[in-house]
C-alpha cells in the first residue's frame, strides 16, 4: 500500500504496443530514455530474459528512486542514469555499448510529476511555481513568468499551448507580477478568460506551454530523435509516444525525412542533397490507445505512438 505522501504509481501508456514494437529478445540491448517509474522498462527486461540489458535515463531524481526499486530484481541487467535523453549517446559510450536493438521515448510530463503537488506542475494544487523535470537546472516556471517581456511570454503561451487568449493572459500576468504559486497563476489565467466557456480548465494550455518552455522540451526532441536513429542496429526499433500535437509533428517530420533518399525540393530536377534514407516507418499513422486503456488510464487518451525501424545501410 502506498504511503499518503507517495505519488500514485505511473501506469505505462501503450504498454503492450511498445513491447510488441520492440520485440525484445535475450541478449538484446535497449534504452528507455524516459524511464519514469520503470513500467515500460520492466516489460522490456522481462521479455528479454535472461540476458537482455537496458539503459534507463531520467532527469527526475524522484522517479529514479521509484524506478530503481522496481527494477532491482533485474540486478546487473539494468544501468540507470540521471540526466537528459539528449545525452543518450554519452551514456551508451560510458557503459561500453556501441549500438542498441531498441529505444523508447515516452514524452511529456509523467503521473509522478503531476501527482506530486510541491513540484508545481498542476493547477489542481497550491504549490510554488516550479515545473522542472529535474534538479539540474535552476531556472523554473516562476523565473519564466516573472522575467519575460509580455510579448515573449505571449508567444510562448501561443506556440506551446496553442492558447487563443495568449495575448490577454500574458498582459494580465505581467500586470500582476510577481507570481509565485500555481493557484496565483491559474487564477490570473481564469480571469483572462472571463465568462468565456471552455470544456477544459482555462489554465490547462498555459501551464502546458510554460512547462514545455522551462524544460526546453521541443528542442530536446529535435536533438534526440536523430541521435536515437544513429544508435540503432540495423533492424532495431525506435518507439516514441507523444501527447502533444507539436511533439508528434516533430517526430513525424524527422521520421518522414529519414525514410526518404532524396529531400531536395520537389521542383528540383536533379538531386544534390545526397541524402540516404536510414529508417522505414513501421506505421505512417500513429497508434492510439484503445477505449479500454483510456477508461483505465485517462492519460492515454491523447497518446500517439510512432515506430521506426533502422535500415541496413551497408
Amino acid at each position: 500500500m502506498n504511503d499518503q505522501n507517495t505519488p500514485s504509481p505511473h501506469i505505462p501508456v501503450l504498454y503492450h504496443e511498445i513491447i510488441n514494437a520492440l520485440a525484445p529478445y535475450s541478449g538484446g540491448l535497449y534504452i528507455d530514455g524516459t524511464l519514469g517509474a520503470g513500467g515500460h522498462a520492466m516489460g522490456i527486461l522481462a521479455a528479454s530474459d535472461p540476458d537482455g540489458k537496458l539503459l534507463g535515463i531520467d532527469l527526475d531524481p524522484q522517479a529514479l528512486v521509484i524506478a530503481n526499486r522496481h527494477l532491482s530484481v533485474f540486478k546487473d541487467r539494468v544501468f540507470v542514469r540521471q540526466g537528459t535523453y539528449v545525452d543518450m549517446a554519452s551514456f551508451v559510450k560510458e557503459i561500453g555499448w556501441l549500438f542498441v536493438d531498441g529505444i523508447i521515448l515516452d514524452l511529456g510530463v509523467s503521473s509522478i510529476q503531476l501527482d506530486t503537488k510541491e513540484r508545481g506542475f498542476s493547477f489542481l494544487y497550491d504549490a510554488p511555481l516550479d515545473m522542472r523535470f529535474g534538479d539540474q537546472t535552476s531556472f523554473n516556471a516562476a523565473d519564466l513568468v516573472n522575467s519575460l517581456a509580455e510579448n515573449d511570454l505571449a508567444n510562448i503561451i501561443w506556440k506551446y499551448g496553442e492558447e487563443k487568449y495568449s495575448r490577454k493572459i500574458a498582459r494580465i500576468i505581467c500586470q500582476n507580477r510577481p507570481i509565485n504559486t500555481t493557484f496565483e497563476l491559474a487564477y490570473l489565467v481564469k480571469k483572462a478568460y472571463g465568462n468565456q466557456y471552455s470544456q477544459i480548465h482555462p489554465a490547462t494550455r498555459t501551464f502546458q506551454a510554460i512547462r514545455i518552455a522551462v524544460n526546453q522540451e521541443m528542442q530536446a526532441i529535435e536533438s534526440v530523435v536523430p541521435q536515437a536513429i544513429r544508435l540503432l542496429k540495423p533492424g532495431g526499433k525506435l518507439a516514441i509516444i507523444s501527447f502533444h500535437s507539436l511533439e508528434d509533428r516533430i517526430v513525424k517530420s524527422i521520421f518522414r525525412t529519414e525514410s526518404k533518399d532524396c529531400i531536395c525540393p520537389p521542383n528540383q530536377p536533379i538531386c544534390t542533397c545526397n541524402h540516404i534514407k536510414s529508417i522505414k516507418e513501421v506505421n505512417r499513422k500513429p497508434i492510439e490507445a484503445s477505449p479500454e486503456e483510456i477508461t483505465n488510464n485517462p492519460r492515454a487518451r491523447s497518446a500517439k505512438l510512432r515506430i521506426a525501424e533502422k535500415l541496413n545501410l551497408a
